[in-house]
């Protein structure tokens, strides 16, 4: 018995998982609030607590960079090690890997069902892929091609690397954030927090107005939900500026990954955020920031995009993780 989680900013979930890494079948899943636990172990030993399964292999993807089995979160004041939590579950070893090298790995068990275009392209056969996913944070992983012809995901940073403007609205937009944080990344615009500060641009600098109701709702509930309704339903302007803002600083970025590790194979489009926007992702801006590459405008049009529309993805990920780890031990 294999048990995985997937730890999110907002929510962690836990489940069993039986079967072969390329098969999982999963059992009693559950999902925990996040900022309501002092860490995974707390969350871990309650799961536990109401199933009484014995456990073989453990893993748990986390956002934030894993060296030598320990991670500092990002989004949650948490520090977790690896070896404490192979003492808390009483296993001889507990893998701690990135959340989107979870995700990375989880791909490999969805099915077609699983997945919405937004550029069906031509697949390179030798060619990488890369995994972009904007939620309570931004991730960014890759997928490195073997010779048999299968996926090697490896882990990545890149959402805290630079925010580059590609345009003066942008330029503006990054003036602006400087004046807040000391770091503007793209995680401070790609992510929940992040539509929040598109709109808070938009708004600070008077290039909309803001409709009372609207930010009542801000104010009283999910800043960023309430923000991307108002915009899908087109019902505001400073709601739809700043939705396709977003959508084309994501399509960008999306396509700086793609060069980056050279993922001719295919690029997706993970995490909370897009599959709640399809409509809005499928409307045009992604795509053509996401090609908009001078001489490389080409051979991104050929990649094939795809957004993840199963939320399970790291939490299968994880799951084959531990079972390659029980493999191998």
């Amino acid at each position: 018995m294999i048990l995985a989680g997937d730890i999110g900013g907002t929510n962690t979930r836990l489940a069993f998982f039986e079967g072969t890494s390329d098969n999982l079948r999963p059992r009693e899943i559950e999902v925990f609030p996040s900022p309501q636990f002092s860490g995974p172990a707390e969350i871990v030993r309650k799961y536990l607590a109401k199933h009484n399964q014995t456990v073989q292999a453990a893993a748990f993807g986390l956002p934030g960079a894993v060296v030598d089995g320990r991670v500092q979160t990002t989004n949650l004041p948490w520090v977790v090690d690896s070896r404490h939590l192979a003492e808390e579950l009483r296993l001889e070893r507990v893998d701690l890997i990135n959340d989107l090298f979870a995700n990375a790995h989880g791909i490999a068990v969805l099915q077609e069902s699983d997945f919405a275009a937004l550029n069906v392209g031509t697949p390179s056969p030798t060619g990488n892929r890369a995994l972009i996913s904007a939620g309570t944070g931004l991730g960014e992983a890759g997928l490195l091609s073997e010779p048999d012809g299968g996926f090697r995901p490896f882990p990545s940073e890149g959402g805290h690397s630079d925010f580059a403007p590609t345009n003066e609205l942008e330029i503006e937009l990054l003036r602006f954030l400087l004046g807040r944080f000391e770091h503007v990344s793209y995680e401070r615009v790609l992510s929940g927090p992040g539509l929040h500060n598109i709109y808070d641009f938009l708004r600070q600098t008077k290039r909309a107005e803001e409709p009372p109701a609207l930010a009542d709702q801000i104010a009283h509930g999910d800043p960023s939900a309430a923000i991307a309704k108002a915009g899908l339903e087109g019902s505001t302007q400073i709601a739809v500026q700043a939705l396709d803002m977003f959508v084309s600083i994501y399509g960008a970025e999306a396509g700086n990954l793609t060069l980056k590790v050279v993922a001719t194979a295919g690029a997706f489009i993970g995490g909370g955020i897009a599959p709640k926007i399809i409509s809005k992702l499928k409307s045009g801006g992604f795509m053509k920031a996401f090609t908009a590459k001078g001489r490389f405008q080409g051979l991104l049009s050929n990649v094939p995009v795809r957004v993840i529309t199963n939320d399970k993805t790291a939490l299968f990920g994880a799951g084959r993780v531990a079972t390659l780890s029980l493999k191998s031990l």
